[in-house]
């Protein structure tokens, strides 16, 4: 696949190539996106060289993933990156970290919304999922704004830093944007005809 430009009310998100290999680079010195990401740390400009240079055309190449760098129109400053990493033919997990700067006035937020609608509608996906590292509170606040449905805590789902972590999971579903998916989808009752489990007891041995 060609890499697809979107663009929302106050944001150009275009793919990243050679031309922004010090902006990416200089922008995850930031502690906290080291901290809170599983990007390599320390970000070494060859990280930031092979990421414009390979990754990011060969994942929109092979369609295994799909990275959006996040520009002010004006003077194109970047202002985050976010990627869709395909997990099955309808599953992608989506990822996203914003500059320091620029952090605070909506914009993960608003390329969310665009990225994912874009996935429902012209990917065929049926579920976005985000995870992110228990105590990630500013990614936990964009899942929530942009209506992703918290669904638990995983136990040592992600390795960062060569530690094995616990993370939240969520899903936004192309129903909750008001789209239709690719497969019809049954959700569960919410409230369940059959007993709990627990109301049987297991017998005795």
């Amino acid at each position: 696949m060609e890499p697809v430009t979107l663009t929302t009310d106050r944001l150009l998100m275009r793919t990243v190539g050679p031309q922004d290999t010090d902006a990416v680079y200089e922008a995850v010195q930031d502690p906290d996106i080291l901290r809170w990401t599983t990007i390599p740390s320390p970000y070494l400009h060859e990280h930031a060289h092979s990421f414009t240079h390979q990754l990011v055309s060969e994942g929109w190449s092979n369609g295994s993933m799909f990275t959006w760098g996040l520009f002010l129109p004006e003077g194109e400053d970047l202002v985050g990156m976010l990627g869709l990493t395909m997990r099955s033919m309808s599953d992608a997990e989506i990822g996203f970290w914003g500059t320091k700067e620029h952090r605070g006035n909506g914009y993960i937020t608003e390329a969310v919304l665009a990225a994912s609608r874009w996935a429902f509608v012209h990917v065929s996906i049926d579920r976005v999922e985000w995870r992110a590292e228990v105590g990630n509170l500013p990614s936990r606040a964009v899942a929530t704004r942009t209506g992703f449905t918290l669904e638990g805590t995983l136990r040592s789902a992600i390795v960062h830093q060569g530690v094995r972590r616990d993370c939240w999971v969520g899903s936004l579903l192309p129903s909750d944007l008001g789209l239709p998916s690719t497969a019809p989808y049954l959700p569960a009752p919410t409230s369940p005809s059959h007993p709990a489990p627990e109301d049987h007891p297991a017998p005795e041995d």
